[in-house]
């Protein structure tokens, strides 16, 4: 097992996200544009637009599914919530789809999770009575539910509440950046940098990851050369059926601790510490890499080297990172299991 992170304190990693300006601290991509000259997206290492970025946070318990629009995003975080529970965050900045759901609340986390972005734009339901203020202090633009129109966020009657609200990020953006003009920050590198893939590795058929009562599980596609996520045991179909996936997945090992906030049931909200430093693992074509990462402070880009020290480069394309501290389980490349189903068990490294 790796060493546990270099944990810098709550209060202080908050204090200093509140504290920051609206222009962050970034570790400068190697490239902005390709071979023949087309610009590259800052988060994904693909031709496009580094657009305002929309940080967007959907629901990820078992009524939110399938979820809608994800498959769209730049880059997706999985957070330990209460009750052992995941939400993502998902950011957008090259693409914006038509619809993205179930939007919920926001949590202590996100606010040093965003800060590495600069001064983004937060989609969200709501949040705890006592963390408001915490929020309206932060360096973020609250384009949240309370101060949007229904048209914007408005309630899917297929589905239940709380996992019925859909935002139409177009018309968002579009008021909050054109008309309104709030100083949204455009994509730039938060400090991961793509490139070819790193010599060494293990090869791996795929991987099982878990919170309290929460479970992910991936196998490698050849085929589609990304890998095929599963949600407690199913494979994770967007509201389109298409199976989401990346060609990058990121393993970043943190501290997760009580928070001081908790929701109306007495479940103390939990805090993923995402600045300082830690191990990790990094999975690519197949393999997965040990990797450590360096955040100095909550406006810094997040670095990804091997044990070697050289760079960590991802693969171009969406990325997702799930925070956690539990050790992953990853199934040998001799072992095979059908693409999209859970991979069959395995030893954890």
């Amino acid at each position: 097992m790796h060493k546990k992170i270099i944990v810098i304190a709550l209060l202080g990693t908050v204090s200093l996200s509140l504290t920051s300006c609206s222009t962050s601290t970034k570790v400068a991509s190697p490239r902005s544009t390709n071979a023949s000259g087309a610009s590259l997206n800052a988060l994904t290492g693909l031709p496009g637009k580094n657009g305002p970025v929309l940080f967007v946070k959907v629901d990820d318990t078992p009524p939110a599914h399938p979820q809608i629009g994800l498959n769209s995003a730049d880059v997706v975080y999985i957070e330990q919530v209460e009750g052992g529970l995941t939400r993502l965050a998902a950011v957008f900045s090259s693409t914006l789809p038509p619809k993205v759901g179930p939007v919920r609340s926001a949590r202590i986390s996100d606010i040093d999770l965003m800060a590495q972005y600069g001064h983004v734009g937060l989609a969200f339901s709501g949040a705890q009575t006592k963390f408001l203020p915490v929020l309206d202090a932060a360096n973020i633009e609250d384009i949240g539910a309370d101060h949007e129109p229904a048209s914007i966020y408005s309630r899917d009657a297929t589905r239940t509440a709380p996992t019925n609200m859909i935002l139409d990020p177009n018309a968002l953006i579009n008021k909050s950046v054109n008309v309104e003009h709030r100083p949204i920050a455009s994509a730039t590198s938060v400090g991961w940098q793509f490139g070819p893939t790193p010599s060494g590795g293990t090869p791996i058929q795929g991987f099982s990851l878990s919170w309290p009562t929460s479970k992910y599980s991936a196998v490698w596609s050849a085929t589609q050369q990304r890998w095929l996520l599963n949600y407690e045991g199913n494979p994770d179909l967007d509201s389109d059926g298409i199976q989401l996936g990346s060609p990058t997945f990121v393993i970043q090992e943190v501290s997760i601790t009580d928070s001081i906030y908790h929701d109306h049931l007495g479940n103390y909200t939990p805090f993923s510490n995402t600045v300082g430093t830690g191990t990790g693992y990094l999975l690519r074509d197949g393999r997965e890499f040990a990797v450590t990462w360096n955040r100095p402070t909550p406006t810094s880009g997040t670095t990804w080297t091997l044990p070697n020290g050289q760079t960590a480069y991802f693969h171009p394309g969406q990325v997702w990172v799930a925070l956690n501290d539990q050790q992953p389980v990853f199934t040998p490349a001799t072992v095979s299991s059908p693409a999209g189903s859970s991979p069959a068990p395995s030893s954890s490294k």
